[in-house]
């Protein structure tokens, strides 16, 4: 015997990516554009009746064999703290009357953030022949996402090394890290694997690998290459004056300082990403990083860096020159 349709859903989570696809797969199993308009209505569910909804939902298609019906937000709303009675008899109603809804209904409850899996819609979805629940869940590993998504949603290939440095920058965001995607993927054409070099000429990850690239010549004392790296940052966002630079390093050689003196104490690399609450990709790079200072070095440019950042924000010096002089003062070339 095969599975009936489901006739109400329950897509929630914060995975607005995965539920906006599930979203759009439902509205194109509405026919055609002038079909699914004429049976489809939206409500924003912190306004909208229950009984309004249900009406909706229970009218019958025009021209069609389905009623879409998507109510954003209602479910939280309506079993939020301080709904009171009328939350209370909301959910009663719906409890009531989805089980029955006719064949060609299909309500679909969206909320932008999980909801508990004992919340009692969320239950009689999942246990309910006509109902269908799932959770957007984020994924535990953005890498692996942005892997994936290239492949399906571009069919591109993208090293395992720049889906970690974009997944460095975008973090959870999984709408920042799909738009960086397409723009990777357009400016490859599909021609080649996507690199970390491209991911560092498109994205503002660039920024934060000139400075990785930067404290690298600053250990090697290469000054020159050190300011052309720091210019080169400035250039890319002409609206920093220089003071979200100068954080961007001051942050670095704090975190190589931590790094340093957590290896130094007999500390495994594998535990600094918790240690510092990051992205694994960077914290791997600061271990091998970290490895061509001594503490007492990295102190005392950690020191350095403390006076120049009193005198910037005293207004003794230009962040400008002060990142010059910084670098001087730590290499010799």
């Amino acid at each position: 015997m095969s599975k009936l349709t489901p006739t109400f859903y329950v897509l929630h989570g914060d995975d607005d990516i995965g539920r906006d696809e599930a979203v759009a797969k439902l509205r194109s199993s509405m026919g055609t554009e002038g079909e699914a308009d004429l049976n489809t209505s939206e409500f924003d569910g912190e306004s909208a009746m229950v009984a309004e909804v249900l009406n909706a939902v229970r009218s019958y298609p025009f021209l069609s064999d389905k009623r879409l019906v998507i109510v954003t937000g209602m479910l939280a709303h309506l079993t939020r703290k301080g709904a009171g009675e009328a939350g209370k008899a909301g959910i009663e109603r719906l409890l009531g009357d989805i089980p029955t809804l006719p064949d060609y209904a299909r309500l679909v409850f969206i909320e932008r953030e999980a909801l508990k899996a004992e919340h009692k819609i969320v239950k009689l979805a999942n246990t309910h022949e006509r109902g269908y629940s799932k959770d957007f869940a984020l994924p535990k590993d953005a890498t692996s996402w942005i892997i994936a998504r290239a492949k399906k949603e571009y069919q591109a290939e993208i090293t395992p090394q720049a889906a970690s440095a974009l997944a460095s920058v975008t973090g959870n965001d999984l709408r920042r890290a799909d738009n960086e995607l397409f723009k990777l993927w357009c400016y490859t054409e599909g021609a080649r694997p996507i690199t970390e070099r491209d991911v560092a000429t498109l994205t503002p990850y660039v920024a934060e690998a000139n400075v990785f690239d930067m404290v690298d010549a600053i250990a090697t004392q290469d000054g020159k290459r050190a300011l052309k790296l720091i210019h080169a940052a400035l250039d890319q966002d002409p609206r920093d004056d220089g003071f979200g630079l100068f954080a961007l390093i001051v942050r670095q050689f704090r975190n190589l300082l931590l790094t340093r003196e957590h290896l130094t104490h007999g500390g495994n690399p594998k535990e600094i990403a918790e240690l510092l609450r990051m992205h694994p990709y960077p914290a791997e790079k600061l271990a091998k990083q970290s490895r061509a200072f001594d503490v007492p070095q990295l102190e005392s440019i950690y020191r350095r860096l403390q006076k120049y950042d009193v005198e910037m924000k005293t207004g003794k010096i230009a962040p400008k020159l002060a990142l010059d002089l910084f670098i001087a003062s730590v290499s010799k070339k």
